[in-house]
């Protein structure tokens, strides 16, 4: 894609949504931090149903690690793999209370050593939280990337460096939104909505779809 299509498929994205944000429930970094660490594998639906119990109960790193384990389980349960996030979310809210007050740190290396954060865990954090220019690369970040001829890249990592070289600076903040939104409900893995889609014009894979019409 060419800087002026790139410029172009960005505007096009803010024009139809300018302040876009991610469909996980939350009121602060850490009940973000929780829930995100809560969606993988996951639907934004079934955490935001899951959180609305957890945290009118616990909404902090003090109170859910006073809850402990085995008492955030029944609150996640509906959840896939919700034996290992429950441990993980304990573990890291007695980190959190004990080096950093209780507070989500602003800091990617201190995320990352949170039991259960990753890179793209920690990018969302970062960038929906605090406001910064990451890019959190999940599947429909990595396939409208390819796809569309963005940002195309064998792996996560290599396709999060690319959209942080290839997008407009002034796009970049809300940039991982557009992309996420786009793909869930437009450039949807197995039957793309080419015809309808507000890019198309940009895209380097219309030629390809024009069939699909």
């Amino acid at each position: 894609m060419k800087p002026a299509d790139r410029l172009a498929f960005f505007s096009r994205l803010r024009e139809l949504n300018p302040h876009p944000k991610t469909e996980l429930e939350y009121r602060s970094p850490f009940e973000l931090l929780i829930a995100v660490m809560l969606s993988a594998q996951a639907t934004d639906v079934s955490v935001n149903k899951a959180t609305r119990k957890l945290f009118a109960r616990a909404n902090t790193a003090q109170q859910m690690l006073e809850l402990g384990e085995e008492g955030i389980k029944p609150y996640i349960s509906s959840i896939g793999l919700f034996n290992a996030k429950a441990r993980h979310l304990a573990a890291t809210c007695a980190i959190l209370v004990r080096a950093h007050g209780g507070e989500v740190p602003r800091d990617r290396a201190a995320l990352e050593s949170l039991p259960g954060v990753g890179r793209k865990t920690a990018n969302v954090v970062l960038n929906t939280a605090f406001g910064e220019p990451t890019m959190a690369v999940d599947t429909h970040i990595f396939r409208v990337s390819n796809r569309t001829g963005l940002a195309p890249g064998a792996t996560p990592l290599a396709v999060e460096k690319a959209l942080l070289r290839r997008i407009p600076r002034e796009f970049l903040r809300d940039a991982h939104h557009w992309l996420i939104l786009h793909g869930r409900y437009v450039c949807k893995a197995r039957t793309p909505l080419c015809g309808i889609c507000p890019v198309r014009p940009f895209c380097g894979y219309r030629d390809k779809s024009k069939s699909a019409d």
